[in-house]
């Protein structure tokens, strides 16, 4: 008679850590080496606060993109400044507007704050649906929230689009556009955002070091706009927020952009040579413009999983994995290829 105590073998493999975790859309690789070293210098002064208020790290950020030092606001991430964004814009019973699947912070902070999240569906070639966007947008509407490229398809929305989408919006309204993969974009693909934000006054740009700097667990995140709208989200800053290794890991960051360009065409050239050979399989994967894949249809996330690959799965079945490892990226090809991606 079996040990009726003693976990099933099954049981414990679905415990087992995979082998590899997709899921999060992480730089595979580690911090550069001379950002290792400036962030390692800060540590020895551990025992001291950093600034009360952060100053330095908004005025290098400022510099480097071309705006004001009041026109920028940092924080815990992206998600950390989105955050605040939100909590300073948005009152609560107000309406978020946003596509749908989107970063799974939007609708989780909308639940932490009490607002209305308003998911308008992506169009069937995986592209946010602006006009549909546009036509959500009501007297209730506090926040609009436009990705470039988006996240989870990796579509990026043409320049003109966004221009005629921002001049749509009411100019009470506050856009925020998350630009959280903008390294990746190609070079014809970038868009000025001075320049944006100079002709949109509700227009809020987000941006992290966490994907193409490959600092995530540093939580690095910036916005910059208008300083009035800037002004009113900086309201909420942390005291003693942002540690000293931020600031010496953006210094060092920035000082390193050769080698940070070098970084992220190896991880794009291995997007790009991953989703060729998927689509030579069969499989429909949209071109992605960030640092991963996604992958529609049923199945996609059972076959990872069986592969010991872990994937950010959606509600259609439907799989979001990053890419760049590439180990990674050939257990996933072994995975969706070798085997049957039905469930």
């Amino acid at each position: 008679m079996a040990d009726e105590t003693r976990p099933s073998r099954r049981h414990l493999s679905s415990r087992m850590p995979p082998r590899f975790d997709l899921s999060l859309s992480e730089n595979p690789f580690p911090p550069l080496p001379s950002v290792l070293r400036a962030v390692h210098v800060t540590l020895a002064q551990a025992n001291r606060y950093p600034e009360f208020l952060p100053r330095r790290l908004p005025t290098l950020i400022a510099e480097h993109v071309g705006v004001r030092a009041d026109q920028v606001v940092v924080g815990s991430g992206a998600t950390g400044v989105a955050m605040q964004i939100i909590q300073s814009l948005v009152r609560p019973g107000a309406e978020i507007v946003y596509g749908t699947p989107t970063f799974d912070g939007y609708p989780i902070m909308c639940e932490m704050t009490g607002v209305t999240g308003v998911p308008v569906p992506l169009d069937k070639a995986g592209n946010q649906d602006l006009r549909a966007m546009l036509r959500a947008i009501d007297k209730r509407t506090a926040l609009v929230v436009v990705c470039r490229p988006h996240n989870p398809t990796g579509t990026v929305i043409p320049a003109d689009e966004l221009k005629a989408f921002l001049s749509g919006v009411p100019a009470g309204v506050p856009v925020l556009l998350d630009e959280a993969y903008v390294e990746f974009l190609g070079a014809g693909e970038f868009l000025d955002p001075v320049a944006l934000i100079a002709k949109y006054s509700n227009l809020l740009v987000l941006r992290t070091f966490s994907k193409a700097y490959g600092l995530a667990g540093l939580r690095i995140g910036y916005a910059f706009g208008g300083s009035e709208l800037t002004a009113r989200v900086r309201k909420l800053q942390l005291p003693f927020g942002m540690s000293a290794a931020a600031v010496a890991a953006v210094t060092a960051s920035y000082a390193a952009e050769p080698e940070l360009t070098a970084r992220i065409l190896r991880i794009t050239e291995a997007r790009d040579a991953l989703r060729a050979t998927l689509l030579t399989s069969g499989l429909t994967v949209p071109q992605s413009h960030a640092n991963f894949l996604y992958l529609p249809g049923p199945g996609i996330v059972t076959a990872l999983r069986r592969a010991g690959i872990a994937a950010k799965s959606y509600s259609d079945g439907s799989a979001r994995i990053a890419v760049g490892d590439p180990a990674a990226d050939r257990a996933v090809l072994q995975a969706l290829t070798s085997t049957s991606t039905s469930p």
